[in-house]
């Protein structure tokens, strides 16, 4: 179980290696995705909260990455934290995701990003239920649920 410990040391001292990675230019991942999917994931964008798709949707299943298809997430972990934004509280593998220190908008946060492509997710925090207490705040627009 990843803790918030394990998430300042990958985000200071380096990520676990990913199983596979996915590299593209800026032109093809602007022909895969969306206009709103590629501001997010590629521009480390945000969507409002509450707006998602993803936000109040709690079916089974598997959250992949829209990059990627790479799974990142399983919704027997995923939890209504009132934030406005799809919350979980462990990613499927420790190697699923990739973190980075982000000292954007006068804040010092964690980035979350798919670790095969580089895609950005959102944050994770340290405020999220037990066992593990993390808190990952995903934007929507950054994943698809495989049923």
């Amino acid at each position: 179980m990843i803790t918030w410990k394990d998430v300042i040391h990958f985000s200071v001292n380096g990520n676990p290696t990913p199983d596979k990675r996915v590299e593209k230019t800026e032109d093809e991942w602007r022909n895969l995705l969306s206009p709103e999917q590629f501001r997010i994931t590629r521009q480390k964008g945000t969507e409002r909260p509450f707006s998602g798709e993803l936000c109040s949707i709690f079916e089974e299943g598997t959250y992949s990455c829209i990059c990627c298809d790479t799974p990142l997430f399983d919704s027997t972990i995923k939890f209504n934290s009132s934030s406005g934004w799809p919350s979980f509280t462990q990613p499927l593998k420790e190697n699923a995701i990739k973190y980075e220190r982000d000292t954007s908008y006068g804040m010092v946060r964690v980035e979350v990003m798919c670790n095969t492509c580089d895609g950005h997710l959102g944050h994770v925090f340290p405020d999220g239920p037990e066992p593990s207490g993390l808190r990952y705040c995903i934007n929507s627009e950054s994943m698809k649920l495989n049923s």
